[in-house]
């Protein structure tokens, strides 16, 4: 929930803030399918600036090494809760939570990184 509820909605909120201070995309990428994505990208009708993208198969989560394997609980291979900040294909910034806990990756805390 806290995705839903905090993370997501403050990149949303931000999205100007963040883009007035170059930031070129900003994208929520998760281990759903396309539809899930867009059916989720629907319940913020407020976002302008947020792309919501699909890693189906958890492959781009694996490449990164943030993946969360959550068999035990029937939901399989999930993704850790994170923010990168990336420019020239660099990573500037690699925020990534620790358990469900929502500390460092906020847009707030990628602000402070720029």
């Amino acid at each position: 929930m806290t995705l839903s509820l905090k993370h997501v909605p403050g990149f949303i909120e931000k999205g100007d803030e963040l883009k007035s201070k170059g930031v070129d995309e900003i994208l929520c990428i998760s281990v759903n399918d396309p539809f899930v994505m867009k059916a989720w990208a629907k319940t913020f009708p407020e976002n302008k600036s947020m792309k919501f993208l699909a890693d189906g198969s958890a492959k781009y989560t694996h490449a990164l090494g943030l993946e969360l394997d959550l068999s035990e609980k029937g939901l399989g291979t999930r993704s850790r809760r994170f923010a990168l900040l990336v420019d020239d294909l660099k990573v500037k910034a690699a925020n990534v939570e620790s358990g469900g806990d929502f500390t460092i990756s906020s847009a707030d805390d990628i602000l402070k990184a720029l």
